[in-house]
């Protein structure tokens, strides 16, 4: 098993690809504490990957947006686990909003949920790895271009890839490596995504997908396109990777 008794910390895993981290850590023998601000679907994800393990799982309820909450739960889950190896952080939100008018509410949302939530469980993270460990972020290709009425969103996962990259080169010394992915991925929030495109729009979307999208013409899976990348990050053979943005995508865009 590539984790066996890895310790790691899992955010937004009440559904998609949180959902999917948990059981593919788990599936692969590290003991997982999973995050969220859903109680009932954070549940039910840990039991199902608890039923198959062989691996294990507890489930804390977390708002990554709250400083003082992230701090308690990571105390929570190092006290229970003993140590923590690996954080993939994945919570997330996404709204569209109008460049010219962003409500207030939205901006605030959006920046202390993507950027503050993951600068919170970083450092959280990083005072409890004083021997090293592992750190994967999630950014997103909207961070790097630019997309019609995504411009708040797509700013947020700037800021994280930014971070990603700069702590990654303080942190190494310390033996800490932080990634991000940036995942094409169907998920409940890519769902929403579709849900908000006019017909024309969505027309538009799926054409440009399929043209765009070397691999299949269409987003991921993230039980067998996504999870194994994650596995890999955490494990020891991404020891001498760190400050990378890594997109699974099916070769939809290229990083330098």
């Amino acid at each position: 098993m590539t984790l066996n008794e890895k310790k790691i910390v899992v955010t937004g895993c009440a559904q998609g690809i949180g959902a999917s981290a948990v059981q593919a850590f788990v599936r692969e023998g590290a003991e997982v504490f999973a995050m969220d601000i859903d109680p009932e679907g954070g549940r039910s994800v840990v039991e199902r990957a608890n039923a198959k393990g062989p691996g294990n799982a507890h489930f804390i309820a977390c708002d990554v947006g709250d400083r003082t909450a992230v701090d308690a739960a990571f105390d929570a889950a190092v006290a229970k686990m003993g140590r923590l190896d690996v954080l993939a952080h994945i919570a997330g939100v996404h709204r569209h909003a109008a460049t010219h008018d962003v409500p207030d509410d939205t901006l605030e949302w959006i920046f202390n949920i993507n950027v503050n939530g993951t600068i919170y469980t970083n450092g959280a993270a990083y005072r409890h790895m004083p021997e090293g460990g592992a750190i994967i972020n999630f950014g997103s290709e909207s961070g790097l271009t630019a997309e019609i009425n995504n411009a708040v969103y797509g700013a947020s996962k700037a800021a994280v890839h930014t971070w990603t990259r700069s702590v990654a080169r303080e942190w190494g010394k310390r033996g800490i490596r932080v990634n991000a992915v940036l995942p094409y991925i169907v998920t409940p929030m890519y769902e929403r995504f579709r849900e908000a495109l006019s017909p024309e729009d969505l027309t538009a979307h799926d054409k440009a997908t399929a043209e765009q999208i070397p691999l299949g013409g269409k987003f991921g899976n993230a039980d067998t396109d996504l999870a194994p990348v994650l596995v890999f990050l955490a494990s020891e053979g991404a020891r001498f990777i760190t400050g990378q943005l890594i997109p699974v995508d099916g070769g939809l865009i290229s990083v330098r």
